[in-house]
């Protein structure tokens, strides 16, 4: 895809962070958008941004891990504009806890946003994507599904199951030569109040001596790298590019060539860093 002018595009997580820059940047190029989330409040303030650039813009509460409602969703986006073109997959959530005693309920919820909302989405979506003639899958993964971290276990899951589901779903579509491609996109430290709303489970004081709150904001800094807009940016051209993987930052770039390179050999260097206290 080369324009996104008139174009119609789904983006979830939208009332915040890569989310909100991708609405934005999506209508300062002339494509309609479908926006969701489960904060309606900042949902309001995205649709609000938008609206300025004289595009058509809908909203939804929605939580996509509720497999019905992003079908019901989906079906809402083209009754309400004729078709849709992109699906971004970008709602997502974090988690610290240790894979020993995290909390059932807690890798079930993680596990339900950032890998369940990805697959209900791209269902919901891609038929309706292909009926367009011409669109692409946009699934977000992480830096963290390429390398792991210590009480990060259950992001890593989470993230590495988009990145196996997001690199076949794009196999497939290459064997269809349907018009329709999909990319994974791997952001390092963005910007977004990701780390600020991270659950932390009691073990991580428990264990490391440190606080929930000052392991948020270890986490915070490290993921302070890019800005959001410059994610948009990033990503955006990956997709006119039809890029199978976008890396969005240094770090990602950089830490992508460290693992090609030694493989599993970075793990006891994290595994330092991680008792100095410095990832969590």
């Amino acid at each position: 895809m080369k324009d996104f002018r008139n174009k119609v595009a789904a983006i979830t997580g939208a009332a915040s962070g890569m989310g909100r820059t991708l609405a934005v940047q999506l209508a300062q190029r002339g494509c309609h958008l479908a926006l969701s989330d489960v904060n309606e409040a900042g949902l309001a303030e995205t649709a609000q941004l938008v609206r300025q650039h004289g595009v058509k813009v809908t909203t939804a509460k929605l939580n996509v891990a509720d497999r019905e409602a992003m079908f019901a969703w989906a079906d809402q986006v083209v009754r309400d504009h004729g078709k849709v073109n992109l699906i971004f997959n970008n709602a997502g959530v974090a988690l610290g806890a240790f894979l020993e005693t995290v909390k059932p309920e807690d890798f079930e919820w993680i596990m339900g946003i950032n890998f369940w909302g990805v697959v209900w989405g791209t269902q919901a979506f891609l038929p309706h994507i292909k009926r367009s003639g011409e669109g692409h899958v946009i699934n977000t993964s992480s830096l963290f599904g390429l390398l792991a971290l210590p009480t990060q276990g259950t992001y890593n899951a989470s993230k590495f199951a988009v990145r196996g589901f997001t690199e076949a779903l794009r196999q497939e579509l290459d064997l269809e030569k349907c018009g329709v491609s999909a990319t994974c996109v791997h952001p390092g430290g963005i910007r977004t109040n990701i780390a600020r709303d991270a659950k932390m489970d009691h073990s991580i004081e428990a264990r490391t001596g440190s606080s929930a709150h000052a392991a948020k904001e270890r986490f915070d800094k490290l993921l302070n790298t890019t800005t959001a807009e410059s994610a948009a940016r990033q990503i955006l051209k990956g997709v006119t590019g039809n890029q199978r993987r976008v890396l969005v930052g240094p770090d990602a770039k950089f830490l992508d060539i460290v693992v090609r390179l030694f493989g599993s050999w970075y793990q006891p260097l994290t595994t330092h860093f991680a008792k100095k206290g410095m990832l969590g």
